[in-house]
């Protein structure tokens, strides 16, 4: 199962904007529900930052929500996406203004040279 961008969901989207709630709900609900069943057992969690709360996404969200500082790990490629089309209009020159911060990954995702 694809979680980002998943077809069902996207469905779901299309018919929200549509005004067909009903449908909406219907086809947001099977997504739920074949994650819930899916990722029972599974690690669903994109996030490659080593972090204590990695795949507790309830606690995550609620602690960058009370710190308001920036958004969890799993969000910033929506984010950014929505970010890169607004650089767009300046030709991305935003880009020679920002250094990204160094982060501690997870095991799995450090490469032979950290």
């Amino acid at each position: 199962m694809i979680i980002e961008k998943n077809p069902k969901q996207l469905e779901a989207m299309e018919q929200f904007r549509k005004g067909n709630r009903q449908e909406g709900l219907r086809l947001q609900e099977e997504f739920a529900s074949a994650f819930r069943e899916e990722y029972k057992e599974k690690d669903h969690c994109p996030c490659k930052k080593a972090c204590r709360y990695h795949g507790n996404c309830k606690e995550c969200v609620a602690i960058h929500r009370a710190h308001q500082e920036h958004v969890p790990n799993c969000m910033r490629p929506i984010l950014n996406a929505k970010i890169k089309l607004l650089s767009e209009l300046t030709e991305h020159t935003i880009a020679d203004e920002i250094e990204a911060p160094k982060e501690i990954l997870r095991k799995e995702f450090q490469t032979a040279a950290e």
